[in-house]
């Protein structure tokens, strides 16, 4: 599988990156090396997962980062496509990962 993040997903990743390095810039840069390391193992564990819960449908999963973020993806037939990263406090906005087009 081949991991495609959307252009929304990587904003949303440097957007936490940069919070964090208000106060601390090297936790920042550990934070994201720890997110991009954790997204690849979906490379061969797509499925690990779980199942959004506002959605409900098996291709819409997620992955819980240091117990703070969530990362949103959607499992398509050759590839995971990051959908966006979320702080796990706000509420996620499925205008986020609907479909464009």
């Amino acid at each position: 599988m081949r991991i495609i993040w959307s252009p929304r997903a990587v904003e949303r990743a440097f957007e936490a990156a940069t919070f964090i390095a208000g106060d601390k810039p090297g936790a920042a840069h550990a934070w994201l090396d720890g997110l991009f390391e954790a997204i690849d193992r979906l490379q061969q564990f797509p499925e690990s997962g779980r199942v959004v819960r506002e959605i409900g449908l098996p291709e819409f999963r997620e992955v819980i980062y240091r117990r703070a973020y969530r990362v949103v993806y959607r499992i398509e037939t050759a590839r995971v496509v990051i959908l966006t990263v979320r702080n796990c406090a706000e509420l996620l906005n499925q205008d986020e990962i609907r479909r464009r087009g």
